[in-house]
């Protein structure tokens, strides 16, 4: 099985004066899709920032962030329904207005450092019911066990998803989610329902290289970037997302898994023709 590489560039928490790196602004996000899907990635999970680079959920920011990285590159564009932890829940469910090919949703509130990432049950269960009726896929965002019970839940009371594939992320790292470890990484995976036919892993911060390495080893795929983690190896910040992309693909070639097409992603998640 080839690897699915998500590229998740931005994020909504680092800012653009810590880290002047950060593609922020629409041509930098064009520029950092084009590079990273040369490097590897097969899908981009996006987050838009406004004209300061503060986090926004505005829907003609999305729509415009989703026109230009589809005109420039065949990537899977994921739209994240999180935003900032701020942000209400109606603006979130606005997201799916801009016509992405997949979303994230998550599972459930997780402790995020020292906010609290909201995701109570009639939210998670109106923005799955939208995705259905827009024809969206989601990618079920894992923070913790408690999600995965969840996902259980979900499938079995509003069954399987547009497309009918299901594929989830465990977020691993988080202050507040589960640790980034190989042993919670396999409880997670043995946990999964019967129903999930595919799944990637996160590692936030310093976790990202065993998270990655235990994804690939137990038949996982792959997000990075720099909404993840800002240093490449200790005291060497990331220059590029495409350099974490691509750090990604060269294990995916030594686990003999080489990165997917974006095409092969296309029919891996089973997203609407475009």
């Amino acid at each position: 099985m080839p690897t699915l590489i998500t590229v998740a560039p931005t994020g909504a928490e680092t800012t653009k004066e810590a880290c002047p790196t950060l593609p922020t602004t629409l041509p930098e996000l064009v520029e950092t899709a084009r590079r990273c899907q040369d490097a590897g990635a097969a899908m981009i999970h996006l987050h838009i920032r406004d004209a300061e680079h503060r986090p926004t959920l505005d829907v003609g920011r999305l729509r415009a962030a989703v026109a230009a990285v589809r005109a420039e590159t065949d990537l899977v564009v994921q739209l994240s329904t999180g935003g900032a932890v701020t942000d209400p829940f109606e603006d979130r469910l606005r997201v799916l207005d801009a016509e992405p090919d997949s979303c994230s949703l998550t599972m459930g509130t997780v402790n995020f450092g020292d906010d609290v990432f909201a995701n109570p049950w009639p939210f998670v269960t109106r923005l799955y019911e939208l995705t259905q009726e827009r024809e969206v896929v989601p990618e079920f965002e894992l923070f913790d066990l408690g999600h995965v019970a969840a996902l259980h839940r979900l499938l079995d009371t509003y069954g399987l998803p547009y497309g009918g594939r299901v594929h989830c992320d465990l977020v691993m790292g988080v202050p507040g989610g589960m640790p980034g470890d190989a042993a919670t990484l396999v409880a997670a995976v043995q946990a999964l329902p019967e129903a999930v036919t595919s799944w990637s892993a996160t590692g936030i911060g310093r976790t990202t290289l065993p998270v990655a390495l235990a994804a690939l080893s137990c038949g996982g795929h792959l997000r990075v970037g720099m909404e993840d983690t800002l240093n490449f190896a200790r005291g060497r910040p990331v220059r590029h997302n495409d350099e974490l992309v691509a750090r990604a693909a060269r294990l995916a070639e030594l686990a003999q898994r080489p990165p997917m097409s974006p095409g092969e992603a296309r029919d891996l998640l089973n997203v609407k023709p475009q």
